[in-house]
Parts: structure tokens; sequence; C-alpha cells
């Protein structure tokens, strides 16, 4: 400053008497001697303090949009995938169930559908991390989800843990039933995993209600929260950062995907709930499921399907799909099912040959297709045949793409899933006429 004669500006921090320390903001400049000056000092601790918070929120932002671009991704690249394994899947199953083959050719054959299966697994975890899993949500006794589940889970951690159940009344919980107790088993095993030299696991349910702010991430009202604890080794501040991040895990290479959390994340997000993480190093997680209360009550017992030949034919199926390869596969199973199958490539080609004086007896389409989606020509069929069965496959969906009344496949699939599905989608329905003594009903389709 005694050459240049300019003022200048710099920061630095100043002890104060309780022991802390103050950055302040000096705008020093020097006097006409050039050996003399004038400083102005800024106290900035406010300024740093919205700086920090501001940083945080950068972060935060950072984060979501990480995510959300990484659920684009994965969804994309998942449904896709799922497009790619039920031609394998369908085929393989196939194989096996036809016992094409030598012994060794058959193990072969068999060791390819549990290797399908598998990246099937991981599709659906991809699916639900990017909340674009196809879910069927309607209310769940989650009480009875959890006694169901112990046995298994007691049989799936070891005999150096010990399982501790602690439940209240709980009305019926949104959510989807089997992949609530896929989410349940994964917790249980990341549980397991975290307490090598044993200890207690815990599973909890509770209704709560939140008010807004209350629970980051949910909005205001009632929940059913469903608990995983363990006492194992916990995690500290920057796992618990990155704890639901796809394929972040801490179990070294080769011992897990690094999915399970963020699938069931995914899950609860997609379900309109949330997950929230209490841990600390030496204290244990516990990871807590925030599921909404349901208006819906909880369906009872359904009855096992009944296996049929299928001696004669069952019908005429319409098989609509844009990929050539899944197309051939399903209609290969549906020629196994019995029924004569006309495809078409598009839902404007499958109205086309309705049109032209075509009668099936159940449709089954794709979703996602170029032009028309399957669930648009679902509900252009309910007006023009609303007697039409129709069941829609599907590698995802988004919540208001498919109505809930239409019944869905997810891709990949069995042949025995799509007989299953075809068994109570074209069943005949029973019905009394009040008027008529009991024992007298009439079937209708």
């Amino acid at each position: 400053m005694a050459q240049t004669r300019r003022p200048t500006r710099f920061e630095n921090r100043i002890a104060t008497r309780t022991g802390g320390w103050k950055h302040i903001e000096w705008t020093v400049a020097p006097e006409a001697d050039g050996l003399n000056f004038v400083a102005v000092g800024r106290d900035l601790t406010e300024a740093k303090a919205r700086e920090a918070d501001l940083e945080v929120a950068r972060e935060a932002l950072r984060q979501s949009q990480k995510m959300e671009a990484m659920g684009s991704l994965t969804g994309g690249v998942a449904h896709d995938f799922n497009n790619l394994l039920t031609p394998i899947i369908g085929s393989l199953d196939m194989l096996v169930r036809k016992g094409v083959g030598t012994d060794r050719e058959r193990r072969l054959i068999e060791g390819a559908l549990q290797s399908a299966e598998r990246a099937k697994m991981l599709v659906h975890r991809l699916l639900a991390f990017a909340r674009r899993q196809p879910l069927q949500p309607t209310g769940v006794d989650v009480a009875k989800v959890i006694d169901s589940m112990t046995g298994l889970i007691e049989s799936t951690i070891g005999p150096t843990i010990t399982v501790a159940v602690e439940l209240d009344e709980l009305p019926p919980a949104h959510a989807d039933l089997n992949q609530l107790e896929m989410a349940l088993l994964n917790l249980a095993v990341n549980a397991r995993d975290a307490m090598a030299d044993g200890g207690t696991l815990t599973i909890g349910a509770c209704r709560r209600s939140v008010q807004a702010g209350e629970v980051a991430g949910l909005a205001q009202g009632h929940y059913i929260c469903l608990s995983v604890g363990d006492t194992g080794c916990g995690m500290d501040e920057d796992t618990l950062q990155r704890a639901i991040e796809p394929f972040f895990s801490t179990k070294g290479v080769g011992k897990g995907t690094g999915l399970g959390l963020s699938m069931v994340h995914g899950l609860t997000a997609q379900l309109g709930g949330g997950l929230t993480i209490d841990s600390a190093p030496g204290r244990g997680t516990t990871i807590s499921l925030w599921l909404p209360v349901s208006m819906v009550t909880p369906s009872g017992e359904e009855r096992p399907a009944e296996q049929s030949p299928f001696p004669t034919r069952l019908g005429t199926a319409l098989l609509i799909d844009d990929e050539d390869l899944v197309r051939m596969s399903t209609a290969h199973m549906l020629a196994d099912l019995s029924y004569n199958v006309v495809e078409a490539a598009s839902a404007e080609e499958a109205l086309r040959l309705i049109d032209n004086g075509l009668v099936p007896d159940v449709l089954i389409t794709d979703h996602l297709m170029p032009g028309m989606s399957g669930a648009d020509l679902a509900r252009r069929l309910k007006h023009s045949h609303p007697a039409l069965p129709v069941l829609i496959v599907s590698g995802y969906a988004d919540e208001s793409g498919i109505d809930a009344d239409i019944p869905r496949l997810t891709k990949p699939f069995r042949n025995a899933e799509l007989e299953l599905c075809l068994t109570a989608l074209t069943a005949p329905v029973l019905t009394f006429d009040p008027g008529q003594p009991v024992g007298a009903g009439r079937v209708t389709t």
C-alpha cells in the first residue's frame, strides 16, 4: 500500500475473550504520508453462518440432483434389461419344463435360469431405487406380515442373533405385500451383517401421526412406522449420509450389491412414505419404514390356484408387444397354456384386428410402446369391449400410468406366473340371485 497508495481488503480471525474466534473483513486505506493507514473491520459472524447454511443447502441440492439423475438412468436401463430378460427367462423356463437335453445339458440350462433369476432380482432392486417398479398397493396387515416372516428371518440370520418383536394395535398400511416382505428381509440381513458377534434384532411397528416438518421427507398425515433395529457396530456420519446411495456398501467386494437400502428407500417413497435411519458408532442402527395408513381393509387369505391340465384350447389370446423377441417368447408360453395366439406389434394394429372381426378371449399387452400405450388401449377397450379380460405386462410403470383395477404382470416372468395371472383373470365368477335358494348359483364370466 505504501508503494501503490491504493486501498485493499483481506480477512482474518481474531480470538475472543471467551475462547472462540471472530472472522473479520478489513478495508484498509493508506494515508498521504505512506507510513500510516486507516483500517475498518466488519464482523462476518452472521455472514459466515449464512454461507454455511447456503453450502449445506447447495450440497443437499447436488445430492438430490445426483440421486434423481441416477434414478432416471437406472430406471431406463432396468426397463430395457427387463425386456432383454423376458425372452431369456421364458425360453430357459420352457426348456426346463420340457426336460430338453441330457442330464448335463439340463443342469447347464437350470444354472443359466438361476443366473437369469438373479439378474431379474437385481433389476427389480434398480427399479425400486428409481421408484419405477410396478406396485399394486393395497391394505396390508403389517403385524401379520411380521408374524409370517419371523421364522424365515430367524433361519436367515442364524442362532447367534435373538429376534424380538414389539407390536402395537395397527390399522392397515398402504403397501405392496410382496415388496414389503422383501424389504423386511433385506433390512434383517443388513442388521445381521452389522452384528458379527451376535446380538439382538428388534422388529417393531406402531402407529404415528406426523405433523408437517416433524419428520424429514414426510408429509403431514397418519403412518405405520415399521422399524428394524440392531445392536451392531452402527454407522459413522459419512456412512450415514451415503447409506441410501445405490451401490454404496461397507461389506466389501463381492458381499453385496449395495442396493438393499436404496431399494427400500425407493419403495417407501413410491408408496408416499419415507425412510429414516437412527445410528451411531457402537450404538447400533434402527431403520424405520414410514408407510401411510390405508383406508382399504386387508383381504382374506387367497386360495391357492388350482392346477389345470388345460386339455382343450382355452380360446384366442391377442398378444401385443413391440419387442419381437419378447412377443415370440410370450407367444410360446401362451401356446403351451393351450391358447390360440394372435400377435400384434402395436396397440393400433391390435385395434385394427378387433375392428376387422377378431374376437379374442383375452388380451395381453405391453405397456410402454410407440404410439398408444397398453394402459390407453385397456381404457379404450374397457368402453368398447367391457367383457374382454386385459392383462398388462410391464417392466415398470409410473404412478399415473396404469389404472389400479387393471391386472398387471411384471417382466420378466415364468410360464407359471403367466398361467396364474390368466387363471385369475379369466376364471368364472359365481354370483347368486337373492330370489333363488342357496345352492342355485349362476356362473358368469
